[in-house]
């Protein structure tokens, strides 16, 4: 029972973590093919899915890559989260890896500045993996 309980409030309670985030304008076509990214195909692909495009995707164009995806089907491709800055928040589906941090399209990164992506380059964020689920060709994605 203690068990349960430790494990319920550790999920409930996630740990919000600081995170610097750039953009790409290769995540703002909604053409962009989905077998360019680390999360193409593989288990934990995308195109698994049913989804070929960025703009596919029921986040677009809140998505890009993430540090938390480290290689190809990774099991964190399809991550949702939340990346907080000067008091935004908004929530981006991983598909790609990123070196550090999060690597957006710029129209989410013009969402989270207040349309300062270009000018500013990099933010730091407080970032912290979505408890939400959302669901992609009828299946949770982590």
């Amino acid at each position: 029972m203690k068990f349960s309980s430790v494990a319920f409030f550790s999920v409930l309670f996630a740990t919000t973590y600081g995170a610097q985030v750039t953009y790409d304008n290769t995540y703002d076509a909604p053409r962009g093919s989905l077998s360019t990214v680390a999360c193409s195909n593989g288990a934990n692909g995308l195109l698994t899915k049913g989804f070929t495009t960025f703009g596919s995707l029921p986040k677009f164009p809140f998505i890009g890559g993430a540090q938390a995806v480290v290689s190809w089907n990774s099991p964190n491709c399809g991550s949702c989260w939340n990346l907080t800055y000067q008091g935004t928040t908004i929530s981006v589906l991983a598909i790609d890896h990123a070196g550090s941090g999060f690597n957006i399209a710029q129209r989410a990164m013009d969402t989270l500045t207040h349309g300062q992506a270009v000018d500013l380059g990099v933010v730091q964020v407080a970032s912290q993996r979505s408890v939400t689920q959302y669901r992609l060709s009828g299946q949770k994605i982590p």
